[in-house]
């Protein structure tokens, strides 16, 4: 599969405008590791292979170890993600999954035991950004590159 275009620099304007928020996301309070899950998981969940080479890479080059990088896709069943870091994964998914049914009752009152209303806006926000990224992704068929 070949890229359709290049989203860089046919659209640079665009590109850094998504960029301006990918750097908010980035500065946020939330943990630089737990930023790492939120994209790799939204990104597994678009079947965006750029961005999941991308952030699976940068978060082992911060040291976030090969096991929770690896099992995040099951992690309602490993044993290796805290309460705090599983509520922001289902997070993830309902927001990734928007469409289904919106962001539960439920999820949003697990949210407000771990995180402060600032937080959660930061959370969204990161959410939002990798939703975007991997949608354009996935659109133009960014392809990573292949390692030797």
């Amino acid at each position: 599969m070949s890229a359709r275009f290049n989203l860089m620099k046919e659209n640079a304007e665009v590109y850094a405008t998504l960029g301006k928020l990918d750097t908010l996301g980035r500065e946020s309070s939330i943990p630089k590791d737990l930023q790492e899950l939120i994209k790799i998981y939204a990104s597994s969940l678009n079947h965006c292979a750029f961005c999941i080479d991308m952030h699976t890479k940068e978060a082992l080059e911060n040291g976030e170890t090969v096991q929770r990088v690896m099992g995040v896709n099951a992690w309602r069943e490993a044993p290796f993600y805290t309460d705090k870091e599983r509520v922001v994964l289902e997070l993830v998914e309902e927001v990734t999954f928007i469409h289904q049914h919106g962001v539960s009752d439920a999820v949003y009152t697990e949210l407000e035991k771990h995180y402060g209303e600032k937080e959660i806006g930061e959370l969204y926000l990161l959410i939002a950004t990798i939703n975007a990224y991997n949608r354009l992704g996935v659109m133009s068929r960014l392809q990573p590159k292949v390692d030797k």
